[in-house]
């Protein structure tokens, strides 16, 4: 019998890694073997995660803003970020999206486009996981189109007053602070566009969380309600002027999926080979039979492209060239390709494939959410589109 190999091990990928690279992503892998993996099923199942201590656990490996410089936080490079997105979501999507949304939604916005007060007064306890954050963006009518954005910040002296609704938080629930866009009315529509540091509580914000979930059912969501919203001016970000602001930060955020999504699609993968190789039918193990080599060969291969697509575009990042397009093209094909991978897995483990026994059905179910946010497939096959004709499709 020829030797096993496990799915990224087809290629030697390991190679194409440095020592430095490697240790971050098995302290890592340990970490969530050692305080998602015994819990997560549980978690899935009721609906909720304990988000607060696994922040404080994820802070104390530099986790949270890990790719940022300063501030508490630990500086490493893009393609060490990524790896640790990927052993993140093989435990599970919202433990990645906890680190993904703190570090490069939250704290980058801060970061990028913050003053030097508020990078002092925000970036080292939230690095700490002392301070939760969120990013308020979607809302409930606006989505793909957030140029079209309902909330409102209005001047009122030298305050602002903001009035609006964001929905889909990740977060929001237990955040301390979120950070909320809004239109001024102050340029063109799009133009207009600017970033606050709200506090929570503040009077007039309301948080609910969001119920009922068949995805993403280890991770907190909610709805951020702002009822003239009373803040004071230096709780604008004073270097986030228009709609590419918060499309920066979700680029950075997409980075982070097309790494996370080859995690679950992986686990998911290892765990369809081990089943397969231990379930007989027929006499033997059904791991024997053509049909599912040939689905465990395509979807290896699938998996080992999605990360040489995910290493090149880390190396571009710690390179300063990294581009949204290219972004783009990682979370489009990554995540649509694990999802396919998920979902294949699940037909080898047949009728055991719906069990939380194996994580398999509640990687599938995370994707199917993975596969919208931050951007739909359609919208990144547009930006490639537009990026291949120099025509857009959608203004």
């Amino acid at each position: 019998m020829a030797d096993r190999v496990a799915a990224l091990d087809l290629l030697d990928l390991d190679s194409l890694l440095s020592e430095e690279e490697l240790a971050i992503r098995d302290v890592v892998r340990r970490v969530v073997d050692e305080h998602v993996r015994p819990h997560v099923a549980r978690w899935f199942e009721e609906g909720q995660a304990p988000t607060r201590e696994l922040a404080k656990r994820f802070s104390a490996l530099g986790l949270l803003g890990m790719h940022l410089q300063g501030y508490g936080c630990a500086g490493a490079s893009a393609v060490s970020y990524g790896l640790a997105c990927m052993e993140l979501e093989a435990g599970d999507s919202g433990a990645r999206s906890l680190v993904s949304v703190q570090g490069s939604l939250a704290m980058y916005a801060i970061w990028r486009y913050g003053s030097e007060a508020q990078k002092q007064r925000w970036l080292p306890p939230m690095a700490a996981g002392d301070a939760i954050g969120c990013f308020g963006l979607t809302e409930p009518d606006h989505g793909s189109d957030p140029a079209s954005m309902k909330t409102r910040a209005r001047r009122d002296g030298t305050d602002w007053v903001l009035r609006g609704v964001k929905t889909w938080i990740t977060n929001a629930p237990v955040a301390d602070i979120a950070i909320v866009w809004a239109r001024t009315g102050e340029g063109p529509p799009g133009h207009d566009i600017r970033g606050f540091v709200v506090e929570i509580p503040t009077p007039g914000v309301t948080v609910n969380e969001i119920h009922h979930k068949l995805s993403l059912r280890a991770s907190s969501t909610g709805e951020i309600s702002l009822a003239e919203v009373c803040l004071p001016a230096d709780a604008i970000l004073p270097g986030a002027a228009g709609l590419k602001a918060p499309l920066s930060c979700l680029t950075e955020a997409r980075h982070g999926i097309a790494w996370g999504a080859l995690g679950a699609a992986g686990e998911s993968l290892e765990t369809a080979i081990a089943y397969a190789s231990d379930r007989e039918q027929f006499g033997r193990p059904i791991a024997s039979f053509q049909l599912t080599q040939a689905k465990l060969a395509d979807m290896a291969v699938e998996l080992e492209k999605g990360f040489l697509l995910a290493l090149h575009l880390g190396r571009l990042a710690d390179a300063g060239r990294l581009r949204p397009e290219q972004v783009s093209v990682g979370k489009l094909n990554n995540v649509r390709e694990a999802l396919a991978i998920a979902r294949e897995c699940r037909t080898i483990l047949g009728a055991n494939g719906i069990s939380l026994e194996y994580p398999v059905m509640r990687h599938a179910n995370n994707l199917e959410s993975v596969l919208t946010y931050e951007g739909t497939s359609e919208i990144h096959q547009l930006v490639v589109g537009q990026r291949l004709t120099g025509l857009a499709a959608f203004t």
